[in-house]
């Protein structure tokens, strides 16, 4: 009952506070760097519906007089909804989500989405990422912030773990990662930025016992941690609008080497390569929607709660199905496709199939030994046609009984 509660004070409150959105009434194009549609793509567009137009029709408002079928660039939708809301790791949760979204001339579709929440298990979370693309697409700045008081339980290293031995982990944690990306030809960036995981006051223990070793594995299991170093990117999108993507390939290549001289704990290298590839299918918008995330560790030992791991990415969307944490490695491969339809000929209502799998490495062999599937149904609200913004709402069942259902402001991947 929880997330029909969500959905209906989500919608309520988007309406409700209409007036004090600054978003525009006209038709813009956001999936395409051009900073007008022309006239039948706004036409068509007309024939789609969001929340705002649900509300409208019960509660009619003068039209503008101003032309709707063209609008300026950087023109922000500025979304801010408070909700309840459930996750596994969180369980039930009071939540504060805004969504910023514009695009300045030729440029791709800007986005910042940002959180605060308070939860049932005693989590206090704030994050923020952002996706900011200056005129002609010739920087992207790219962000991941988080500050959290984190009491979560952790499963141990490998795939050989059970839910049914779960060793509770407390600790305060700050992440910032900040990159500045430069063009280098059509789609195609290169860049260099600087990413920090700062965890404190980290506390394990098993059956209100104090343990000071997880799968033999000490370093950032109590204390304090730190994993600091530069992040050497390159990035190939041509997606158009990261928020909701209807064709195009994103794939993100980071370097991270770790440095004593920065403060790390230990030296350590890593390496993530992102790929997602978008397919439209019909000429109605139905996508598949095909993802690869692969983190792995090149060389040394990162802290404990710095391994890959399921649903650790920037938008804690790996291995839907399965809990936070649930499997940790010094590598981590994963590999997810959804297929995006319409529920109702005017997109307000979509839904999605999805199904995915995922591996980490074994502590001891470093081996990949085993791998776990997941498969899902999700339902989507149409927030902002224009941004293509939509609710997600995802049930997953995933091997060994794990099950989940997830909350999202944009498209998971």
């Amino acid at each position: 009952m929880l997330y029909r509660c969500w959905l209906l004070l989500s919608g309520f409150l988007l309406v409700a506070g209409h007036a004090a959105f600054a978003q525009t009434d006209s038709l813009g194009s956001v999936g395409n760097p051009q900073s007008h549609l022309t006239r039948s793509q706004a036409i068509a567009l007309i024939g789609e519906r969001d929340i705002r137009d649900v509300f409208h029709t019960f509660f009619p408002r003068p039209v503008p007089a101003k032309d709707t079928l063209s609008v300026a660039a950087n023109r922000k939708f500025v979304w801010i909804i408070p909700a309840p809301g459930y996750t596994q790791q969180t369980r039930g949760l009071l939540q504060l989500t805004g969504n910023v979204s514009y695009h300045e001339p030729g440029a791709n579709m800007s986005t910042l989405i940002a959180a605060l929440a308070y939860t049932q298990n005693k989590q206090l979370i704030f994050n923020a990422a952002s996706s900011i693309w200056r005129a002609n697409n010739r920087i992207n700045w790219v962000g991941d912030w988080r500050l959290m008081h984190y009491p979560q339980n952790t499963y141990g290293l490998g795939m050989h773990t059970s839910l049914n031995r779960p060793i509770a982990m407390d600790y305060e944690y700050l992440r910032f990662y900040q990159s500045a990306l430069f063009k280098i030809r059509s789609s195609f960036y290169a860049g260099l930025g600087y990413q920090l995981d700062y965890h404190w006051n980290i506390e394990s223990g098993s059956k209100n016992q104090e343990v000071t070793t997880i799968s033999d594995y000490t370093l950032g299991v109590n204390g304090h941690s730190i994993s600091s170093g530069p992040a050497l990117t390159l990035l190939y999108d041509s997606r158009g609008n990261a928020i909701n993507p209807e064709r195009g390939l994103y794939s993100n290549l980071v370097l991270r080497p770790n440095l004593e001289l920065l403060g790390s704990d230990t030296s350590f290298q890593s390496l993530l390569l992102d790929v997602r590839k978008y397919l439209r299918l019909t000429d109605s918008g139905n996508v598949l929607a095909l993802w690869s995330y692969n983190a792995l560790t090149l060389h040394g030992n990162p802290p404990f709660l710095d391994l890959p791991s399921t649903g650790w990415d920037t938008y804690s969307s790996v291995g839907r199905g399965f809990i936070q944490g649930r499997f940790r490695g010094k590598d981590l491969l994963y590999g997810e496709a959804e297929y995006r339809f319409g529920l109702t000929r005017n997109r307000l209502l979509g839904g999605v199939l999805f199904t995915n799998a995922q591996t980490v490495s074994e502590r001891i062999t470093h081996n990949f030994e085993k791998v776990v599937p997941a498969a899902g149904f999700g339902l989507r609200l149409s927030m902002n046609k224009i941004s293509r913004t939509n609710l997600a709402v995802d049930y997953g069942f995933g091997a060994d009984g794990s099950r989940g259902l997830t909350f999202n402001l944009g498209e998971v991947f």
